[in-house]
């Protein structure tokens, strides 16, 4: 018998675009009031993914259930069951901010009483009940997103998909989302995302499949992640550009765990920065910046995918 918590099962899922393949037999399952979250470079296969899972986009193989049912076959009933708040803001920006909600609701056929009382009480949950009667079109970054957001509650769905849900916003406002974000979750709604801010997904997300290549090149919580792939602490030295390549020789036997030279700086991954730090000074080597700062999901995210650009 099917795991009734158990909100998104896919087994082997595959999406072909003609030769190309963006999504190549992955396995996951997703659980009633977890935040989930797909991170990945351009062109991994993320948004394929998320497409599938809000049944705008078929799977070309494998096994996908949502809510306990086909996407294929039971679309329109699963839509219904999910909210969806798209990377770009698809907001109507000649009605005011209340109109956008009260619209909305009535795709879902709720009544008139049903969607005023939560167009009221989601303007007050993403802290935009003084600008209910505002056009749209003069708000901010931040209170557009924060208005997409409240769109998509209004069906009070079970699931809710965000594609992207910061990119574009100031550090200030990012922080407003994630606060409304993570209010969610302890509302007991499952959250799945895609993002490109690592903070972001450290924040949030209970687990985390990188994606490269339309594979899992690691799944876990953001913790195990660091830990399995990354390592305590990370050493970063920056030296005048002329004397970087000779720093980079006179390091290579410093104990750590892996050395890495960028264009900028070297990297040393260790259980200790301030020793690597203490070992490099013993090589007769002076950095003109150094920092000694803890591992994060930014660090595994780059060794698993590597340092190129996407597409």
């Amino acid at each position: 018998m099917a795991d009734p918590d158990i909100l998104i099962r896919a087994r082997r899922l595959t999406k072909t675009f003609g030769d190309f393949t963006a999504v190549d037999g992955i396995d996951f399952e997703i659980s009633r009031g977890e935040v989930f979250g797909f991170l990945g470079p351009n062109g991994a296969g993320k948004s394929s993914t998320m497409r599938m899972i809000g049944c705008v986009s078929p799977p070309s193989g494998g096994e996908l259930t949502i809510l306990g049912l086909d996407p294929v076959r039971d679309g329109p009933a699963i839509r219904a069951r999910l909210g969806v708040v798209p990377q770009e803001d698809t907001l109507d920006v000649e009605l005011t901010v209340r109109e956008n909600l009260l619209i909305y609701g009535r795709y879902f056929g709720l009544r008139r009483d049903v969607i005023r009382e939560r167009t009221a009480r989601l303007l007050d949950f993403v802290q935009l009940a003084d600008r209910a009667d505002d056009q749209v079109e003069p708000l901010s970054g931040g209170m557009k997103r924060r208005l997409t957001i409240a769109r998509s509650l209004i069906s009070e769905p079970e699931i809710l998909l965000l594609d992207e849900p910061t990119t574009g916003l100031d550090p200030q406002a990012r922080h407003v989302v994630w606060d409304r974000l993570y209010r969610l979750k302890q509302q007991g709604v499952t959250l799945v995302l895609t993002t490109h801010y690592m903070d972001e997904a450290e924040q949030l997300c209970d687990r985390l499949a990188v994606m490269d290549g339309g594979k899992f090149a690691a799944e876990g919580s953001p913790r195990q992640l660091i830990e399995t792939y990354s390592t305590p602490e990370v050493l970063e030295l920056r030296f005048a550009l002329d004397e970087q390549e000779q720093a980079a020789e006179k390091l290579a036997d410093v104990p750590a765990d892996r050395l890495e030279v960028l264009a900028d700086r070297i990297l040393l991954y260790t259980a200790n920065g301030d020793q690597a730090l203490d070992a490099v000074r013993a090589r007769g080597l002076e950095p003109v910046t150094s920092l000694v700062r803890r591992s994060t999901l930014e660090d595994v995210f780059l060794r698993l995918t590597g340092r190129r650009l996407g597409d």
